[in-house]
């Protein structure tokens, strides 16, 4: 039974929303229950953001994940701080080690270290360690196709960055590959 909960975290401006955004419409096109609840910091960018993201094959009650996350995709070390505690026992938690020296403190749950700015750098686009890390969640859960999040892209981003395509793709791809 898919019930996958997901915590989205980071600071603004490292598209921690988009990822959520992507995972949620991608989920909406295969016809999944879904819910993106968004969380951001006072400032515009800089700040913290997190969003909760569920997908599910039920009737998903409550958007707001507490304690129970199966995944936790941190993009810098005060997220890493404040949520892997909300990672379920034998969850996932997947760390931009880019940015992030420390190692997961819990021995119940699987991390995996990805250095998400270095491969969105070697692709030509640091904007798109994002897209690394969605990359290495979806090979890890198979949670949607990546064809469903290709067409989520233009939900999320719309005809005037429909030029992004091939290297958020491209992203993806790598982000996988990270993971194998």
């Amino acid at each position: 039974m898919l019930n996958e909960k997901v915590i989205c975290a980071g600071f603004g401006g490292q598209g921690v929303m988009s990822m959520g955004q992507m995972l949620t419409y991608a989920g909406m096109i295969e016809d999944k229950q879904v819910s993106w609840l968004p969380s951001y910091g006072p400032e515009m960018r800089g700040g913290t953001a997190n969003c909760n993201v569920i997908v599910s094959d039920h009737l998903i009650g409550s958007p707001i994940i507490v304690d129970d996350a199966t995944c936790a995709i941190v993009m810098n070390l005060p997220s890493l701080d404040k949520f892997e505690a909300d990672l379920a026992a034998e969850g996932r938690l997947l760390i931009n080690s880019s940015l992030i020296e420390k190692k997961a403190s819990r021995d119940d749950v699987t991390a995996y270290y990805i250095p998400a700015n270095e491969i969105a750098i070697e692709l030509g686009n640091d904007k798109v360690a994002n897209m690394v890390m969605l990359g290495a969640y979806i090979e890890l859960t198979k949670v949607v196709e990546v064809e469903s999040l290709h067409k989520a892209f233009m939900k999320v981003f719309g005809e005037r960055k429909a030029h992004l395509i091939d290297i958020n793709m491209k992203a993806l791809e790598k982000g996988a590959e990270a993971v194998r």
